[in-house]
């Protein structure tokens, strides 16, 4: 299904209406394991960033409410995304992009973890998967609208920043919790820096 309805969406908003501009796509790596992350205003960046990374499919972590309505979840997982429990995350909530990275799959992150315009300090998710699977982290950010419609009327950018290496990281950093924190700190300070590239671009 995701195959599907991205190849819709990709002839609508990039092909026909034009609506997305992508910008430092030559620091996506070739193979697909690795974790893409975004800020996270709207559901406008979920469907841009699939577009600005087409034809390569994305695993989005989706909280696990969503799939409470059945049909409603297993049409979310027929677009890749799985449940997380964000109020009492266990196991899986680790296992399961792990083991999709692995498989060489990409996994979709929005660190703050939930839909906001706040500055909110990025979690510390997407480094602990990134570091366990040993793959890189590409920082993303997104400027355009928030609406759904914006994307056919308007214009979208999209900013890919150079890949963060979770494997070799400064020698000084001895203990996880350390690591975890500086490539969270890594991702933040990355995506500000992307969006306010952005914004000048605009």
């Amino acid at each position: 299904m995701y195959k599907f309805i991205s190849s819709i969406l990709y002839w609508i908003l990039v092909k026909k209406c034009k609506s997305l501009n992508v910008y430092g796509k030559e620091n996506v790596p070739q193979l697909h394991r690795y974790v893409v992350t975004c800020n996270h205003e709207s559901y406008n960046e979920v469907i841009m960033l699939g577009m600005a990374l087409y034809p390569n499919q994305i695993h989005y972590m989706a909280k696990k409410e969503l799939f409470n309505n059945k049909l409603f979840g297993n049409f979310l997982k027929s677009l890749n995304a799985f449940p997380v429990d964000r109020e009492n995350p266990g196991p899986s909530t680790i296992k399961t992009p792990v083991n999709l990275l692995k498989k060489n799959k990409t996994i979709g992150m929005f660190p703050a973890g939930h839909r906001t315009t706040e500055e909110t300090p990025l979690k510390r998710g997407a480094a602990t998967i990134a570091m366990l699977a040993k793959v890189p982290i590409v920082p993303a950010a997104y400027v355009g609208p928030d609406k759904i419609i914006g994307l056919v009327t308007g214009k979208a950018h999209i900013k890919f920043g150079e890949p963060i290496d979770t494997a070799n990281l400064p020698d000084h950093l001895k203990k996880r919790n350390e690591k975890v924190d500086y490539i969270t700190q890594e991702v933040t300070k990355r995506t500000r820096a992307l969006q306010q590239e952005l914004n000048q671009l605009k």
